[in-house]
């Protein structure tokens, strides 16, 4: 935690103890299945107080198209483990500057069954922020740094039924909807961190039918 900020101290604490159930409803397969990968959970410091980074992920991509989501993907050959496909994934999709970021600690693994990922959270604090952008637009649509006080405002929650029929939580972020995986596991961080705030989870309301179309279009059959 050197020189971090005293705000990323409860979820640093959480994350040394939390349990991958606790975080998502699907723990990684025990036969041990599935493409390692790793997402980068980045709070910084801009004007509106502690934000994190998010991307909106391009339409033409063959999993997850349309959605935002942390910066992350798949782990290469030469990856220094989690930390390290984190950031490079992030480099490549945000353009940031990975010297400038502290990688404080990891969180459990968890699977995507959609995309047969084992996803490992990585939170880091953006010490030295840099300028980012769409580095392709082919993979990425946008980037945003989203203050933490608008993710917690009850105004700004609500809960979307996924494709499958579950109904999971959500956020309104601009011209984004956080939901599915990413939206699950930043309710959770958010929960860990102290930061959450009362919030009416319902009415449930319906995925937008562009998402939706674009949600099934991408899925496996099993998934749809």
């Amino acid at each position: 935690m050197t020189g971090a900020p005293g705000w990323l101290r409860q979820l640093v604490d959480a994350a040394r103890t939390v349990d991958a159930r606790e975080l998502s409803r699907y723990p990684p397969p025990p036969d041990g299945g599935g493409r390692s990968a790793a997402v980068l959970i980045l709070f910084g410091e801009g004007p509106a107080g502690p934000d994190v980074l998010l991307v909106q992920r391009s339409d033409g991509l063959r999993s997850h198209a349309g959605q935002p989501a942390f910066p992350g993907g798949g782990e290469e050959p030469g990856d220094d483990g989690p930390a390290g496909t984190a950031l490079r994934e992030a480099e490549e999709e945000t353009g940031l500057v990975p010297a400038g970021v502290d990688v404080l600690a990891t969180l459990p693994a968890l699977y995507l069954p959609v995309s047969d990922f084992v996803v490992t959270p990585v939170l880091g604090w953006w010490r030295e922020p840099s300028a980012v952008h769409a580095v392709d637009q082919a993979e990425t649509a946008a980037v945003a740094r989203v203050p933490v006080a608008h993710l917690v405002d009850p105004a700004n929650r609500l809960r979307i039924r996924h494709p499958t029929g579950y109904v999971g939580p959500a956020f309104r972020a601009g011209d984004m909807l956080i939901w599915g995986f990413t939206g699950g596991l930043l309710d959770r961080v958010l929960e860990l961190g102290g930061w959450a705030r009362p919030w009416s989870a319902s009415p449930v309301e319906e995925l937008p039918r562009d998402q939706l179309e674009l949600a099934l279009r991408t899925a496996p059959p099993d998934h749809r």
